[in-house]
């Protein structure tokens, strides 16, 4: 048995069942028995256990993700190799973490576009973790590799369009939008997208995330595809833990 769940059920057992005052003294063997007792009496002691042992692994994670968001919120917000849309001024900001391949991604791409643009006062920082496969990374590498070209918008605009981005449609895509292609491969190979790919992976797993969408916003971390409304509400509790914060 796992030692915390162990604990657990001791402090159950104990809870359930009179021990008298010199039970410290009791040998492994004795608590042993004594919980079988008390669980066969009260099945119901396990589920109680359990319930406890995922409570407690879930504040220990939410406390972990909480001290990770404050260490790492320069990078993740003020990233200079990141690219950065909507309002670059903006009094909220939300960091989203994609991938083009990523079906829930391309579910929420309209709303969070649209928030940002009928909000205004939104930065939008997007981090590109390529995490489903080789067209995923193909994709973010020639994403990024459009900011040389000051086309990053329109290039991420069109791949999260595409029903899979591999680099046969990727590259039809960027051809059909203009871009130099040679110049786009040669860019491709820059040391700063390994950098920004990298950094992505490294944030995720620091704030608990695994999988896409991932979302940063003020200081919620969320985790999976949201609402429209429920974007707007976030932005929203945003704005105002930064307006107490301003008045402490």
């Amino acid at each position: 048995m796992y030692p915390t769940l162990k604990a657990c059920l001791l402090s159950l057992v104990l809870g359930l069942t009179a021990m008298p005052a010199h039970a410290q003294s009791f040998s492994e063997q004795d608590i042993k028995r004594l919980a079988l007792e008390a669980i066969l009496e009260n099945p119901e002691i396990l589920t109680q256990a359990i319930a406890i042992l995922q409570q407690r692994q879930e504040q220990a994670q939410a406390d972990a993700a909480r001290a990770a968001l404050e260490r790492y919120r320069m990078p993740l917000e003020r990233d200079s190799n990141a690219p950065v849309l909507g309002n670059p001024d903006g009094d909220v900001t939300i960091v989203e973490f994609f991938d083009y391949n990523c079906p829930y991604c391309k579910q929420v791409a309209e709303a969070v576009k649209a928030v940002v643009r009928e909000d205004g006062n939104i930065r939008l920082v997007y981090r590109e973790w390529p995490i489903l496969g080789e067209g995923s990374v193909f994709a973010a590498r020639v994403a990024l590799a459009a900011r040389e070209q000051g086309r990053y918008e329109e290039v991420h605009n069109a791949l999260m369009s595409l029903p899979r981005a591999d680099e046969k449609t990727v590259m039809f895509a960027v051809r059909k939008l203009g871009l130099d292609i040679d110049r786009l491969r040669a860019d491709m190979e820059s040391s700063l997208i390994d950098s920004h790919i990298r950094i992505s992976s490294e944030l995720t797993q620091a704030l608990g995330f695994n999988g896409t969408p991932s979302f940063v916003i003020g200081d919620a971390l969320i985790g999976g595809a949201i609402s429209r409304d429920e974007l707007v509400e976030y932005v929203r509790l945003a704005r105002e833990s930064a307006a107490e914060e301003g008045d402490r």
